[in-house]
């Protein structure tokens, strides 16, 4: 092939494209204002068949308020000065303590003065008669008779003054209660004596010993 040939076949090669491009174009312009007036024409009739609602205007904001001036702060006042004042000493007035009176100092009693001495005996008392007669069969107990006592007994006699015997202890004992009750009960009821005498010849208590006395049944 010659190169005039081939180069006309390259020529017609590049229109046929071109074309095929215009026709392209044409065609997909066409579809494309087709779809586009169906949709317009669609979309048309929707808005004929729907009222659309208009929203309606959002509130009024309120006015902001206005500015108020804010008073002004009270004045303070500064406090006087304080005064100091010299006081008067403080004068304390102190009372004496009275002391309480002092008790009064006991007084010892003056002591008692002695007892006066025991008056001396110058004369002893003395029975009157032996004191041993004064006792008989009959002054024997019947405790000591039913069981047979027997003893000797000897008596401590306190005399008073007027010869009568006041008390009666028993220094040496029968073995026998009973004999020694009976051997004091015949002496102070029985027995006489003539009483002491002091110095100046007054008659005084004193005391007597008796011989022994003996107890002893009969037969």
């Amino acid at each position: 092939m010659s190169y005039a040939n081939r180069k006309q076949l390259e020529k017609n090669r590049t229109l046929s494209i071109i074309l095929s491009a215009l026709i392209t174009f044409a065609l997909g312009f066409a579809l494309i204002s087709g779809l586009a007036s169906s949709f317009v024409k669609k979309a048309a009739e929707d808005l004929k068949t729907f009222d659309v609602e208009e929203e309606p205007p959002p509130p009024e904001e309120p006015p902001p308020p206005e500015d108020t001036p804010l008073p002004p702060p009270p004045m303070v006042s500064a406090p006087p000065p304080l005064v100091r004042l010299d006081s008067p000493p403080l004068q304390i007035q102190t009372t004496p303590m009275m002391q309480p009176p002092m008790p009064p100092t006991p007084i010892a009693a003056p002591p008692a003065p002695p007892a006066p001495p025991a008056p001396r005996v110058s004369q002893a008392a003395s029975s009157k008669g032996d004191v041993r007669s004064l006792f008989s069969e009959e002054d024997y107990p019947d405790s000591a008779r039913d069981s047979g006592a027997t003893g000797t007994a000897r008596a401590r006699l306190e005399i008073g003054a007027n010869g009568r015997v006041t008390s009666c202890s028993i220094t040496k004992s029968t073995g026998n209660s009973a004999l020694d009750r009976a051997t004091c009960s015949v002496l102070q009821r029985r027995a006489k004596f003539t009483p002491a005498k002091d110095q100046t010849g007054n008659p005084i208590s004193d005391t007597y010993s008796t011989p022994p006395i003996t107890w002893q049944l009969s037969g």
